[in-house]
């Protein structure tokens, strides 16, 4: 079996935790163990090792050690930490220097911007920029630039066009 964390050296720390009837299991080499921290099995939750060891620790060096509370839910860093996630999207602004290297570790980036199936981004792009195409053609036909107008008008239909193309369900 193979460490969950480097996924190249054999695992030789098992961590096993159970809450709520719910079994979570880390496999980690010994390497990855140390270096996250891995002593003394009791004295951690596997949601800290998911998140990166110690990530109220980081949030509260990042926050000059002092403790950190969200206005609007009242969570704290010892509450990110026993229960692996945050209280309520104020939160992330709350805790934003202490989140930010950990979501980098974690994540690709630190922003969401979510999944879409390419074809409907595509879709919604071109409908995007139907719009912005038919604001400047209103503006030049307001303005009497009729050659500027025809020439957006050609393209408002090449753009429909390719609305019908690549996303026939999206209406232009």
């Amino acid at each position: 079996m193979l460490c969950m964390i480097c996924k190249q050296n054999a695992a030789q720390v098992h961590l096993t935790q159970i809450v709520d009837d719910k079994v979570k299991k880390v496999d980690l080499c010994e390497e990855c163990a140390r270096h996250k921290g891995i002593n003394d099995t009791a004295g951690f939750a596997i949601a800290d090792l998911l998140l990166g060891l110690g990530a109220s620790q980081e949030m509260a060096q990042a926050g000059g050690g002092e403790e950190i509370k969200c206005p609007a839910c009242g969570f704290t860093q010892a509450d990110f930490k026993k229960a692996g996630r945050l209280g309520c999207s104020q939160c992330y602004a709350t805790f934003a220097e202490g989140l930010e290297s950990l979501l980098k570790t974690m994540h690709k980036g630190t922003r969401h911007v979510g999944k879409m199936p390419h074809s409907l981004r595509q879709g919604r792009d071109l409908a995007d920029r139907l719009k912005q195409l038919q604001k400047k053609l209103d503006r030049a036909v307001n303005d009497e630039d009729f050659e500027q107008a025809a020439g957006l008008r050609d393209e408002i239909r090449n753009t429909r066009d390719q609305i019908e193309h690549c996303a026939p369900g999206l209406k232009p």
